[in-house]
């Protein structure tokens, strides 16, 4: 008796630990790591490392030297040397560490073995990134950080910068319109394409940036951020008056360069390589972000008369895509579906769009739109999101490179009270006066959101 009874005294608690541990590895993955998997992940690694490496592949024989000395010094048998390790250095979501590549050695050599030591290691995933020549950086992902996103303290912001979304390597996924002028934002509906919206809006909104917005849905999305909107357009009409402005502004900026570099007047746009940022801070015009919500809708066309306007808009949309980079004018274009079959015009503007983002789609011709010509095995990452995952997308660019990117939850509320605090921020352009849309006046008293977003994805 005295037996069972110490076997419950002891295999009480125990249980208690097991299911407590259990609990919060499925409920709170990031305290779980920082108490129990972080330990256990680098003891695997500092007891594990050779055999793992030579397991992978990933050992050298020796230098003739170096097997001289191992001989004359313990003759032991000459085993394989696996790549030098560097100092482990644990974060709050994983593990990093640098390798020094042995001669012989590349890069590709130590990713495509990541499921492997993902596996030896017991982390949720690896990832490694090209530091210097014969320098690489493992980074391993102790659990899922897309379930929960919680952005980065230091996410590495600036001008044109915006940090968007949290990566699978848990590092910030930033939105660079200097890097990447154009982009290209797919998704459809409850996708998660609307959130990723908001951040790029009050992102820009606290910098001094003209925002531009074209929203064909009757200004649904983008009317909440009238208060920082230089112009807005919510029909095909009035896109039509706004884009021959915004395509005669970019032709002015262009005229300044020429007159600020000497040029001939009568040199075409296109052989002009400078840009606006060679020119002195106090003579270099406002940069210019349009955004481009439900692109389709520009396209469309119920009867044969308003096939003009249309193509007059895609023609001025394409040039703005072209050029407009060097003058300081970037676009944003967002949409449901984007390819040929919409009309004349518009994989040629696709083309002129190097970033691609591509949220849940409803078929998988619409997810090679986005990335089958920049990456065609992120068509498959991205026809595998699963609706109950809003804002999980597949970000990737010309390069060709990719990853899954997730944007952290901010309601419209907060993101329409961050425009309306950054009101005072609107650039001066008096060409688009004309298209500044009405603000309507607040009730007195009426309360405020909290301007700070919630930085968890629901």
């Amino acid at each position: 008796m005295s037996d069972w009874t110490t076997l419950l005294e002891v295999g009480g608690p125990l249980a208690a630990l097991g299911g407590g541990s259990a609990y919060t590895r499925a409920r709170h993955p990031g305290v779980y790591w920082s108490t129990v998997g972080l330990p256990l992940s680098t003891a695997r690694l500092l007891g594990s490392y050779g055999s793992v490496m030579e397991a992978c592949g990933l050992t050298v024989q020796p230098s003739r030297l170096r097997a001289l000395a191992v001989r004359a010094a313990t003759r032991r048998e000459i085993r394989p040397v696996p790549p030098r390790r560097g100092i482990i250095r644990p974060t709050s979501t994983g593990l990093r560490l640098r390798l020094r590549l042995a001669p012989g050695q590349e890069p590709a050599d130590v990713a495509a073995s990541a499921e492997r030591l993902r596996h030896a290691w017991g982390v949720h995933a690896v990832y490694v990134k090209d530091v210097k020549p014969g320098v690489v950086e493992l980074r391993l992902v102790g659990f899922d950080v897309l379930r929960d996103v919680r952005m980065p303290r230091k996410a590495g912001g600036g001008l044109l910068k915006v940090p968007v979304a949290l990566r699978e390597d848990a590092t910030a996924f930033v939105r660079d319109y200097r890097a990447v002028p154009h982009q290209l934002t797919l998704g459809a509906t409850l996708s998660g394409k609307s959130m990723y919206l908001r951040h790029l809006v009050t992102g820009l909104a606290r910098q001094p940036v003209a925002l531009v917005g074209i929203d064909c849905k009757r200004g649904v999305e983008l009317a909440p951020f009238a208060p920082r909107l230089s112009a807005l357009a919510t029909d095909p009409r009035q896109a039509a008056e706004l884009l021959p402005v915004l395509v005669r502004e970019m032709e002015d900026r262009y005229d300044l360069i020429k007159a600020r570099q000497g040029i001939a007047p009568g040199t075409p746009d296109e052989e002009i390589t400078s840009d606006i940022w060679g020119l002195p801070e106090l003579q270099r015009p406002v940069p210019v972000v349009l955004f481009v919500d439900e692109v389709a809708e520009l396209f469309l066309v119920a009867t044969k008369k308003d096939e003009e306007q249309r193509d007059e808009m895609v023609t001025q949309l394409i040039r703005l895509a072209q050029l407009g980079r060097a003058a300081g004018i970037y676009v944003e274009v967002c949409g449901q579906r984007f390819g040929a079959e919409l009309g004349k015009g518009a994989t040629m503007l696709r083309a002129q769009l190097t970033g691609r983002v591509c949220h849940r789609v409803n078929d998988e011709a619409s997810a090679k739109m986005a990335l089958g010509d920049i990456a065609p095995e992120a068509v498959y990452a991205a026809c595998s999101i699963a609706p109950e995952m809003p804002g999980l997308a597949v970000a990737g660019d010309t390069s060709g490179g990719w990853s899954r990117i997730r944007t952290p939850f901010l309601s419209l509320a907060d993101a329409a009270e961050v425009c309306h605090a950054s009101a005072h921020l609107v650039p001066d352009l008096p060409a688009l006066d004309p298209f500044r849309p009405a603000v309507p006046v607040r009730p007195i008293g009426a309360p405020a959101s909290r301007l700070k977003p919630v930085p968890v994805t629901e």
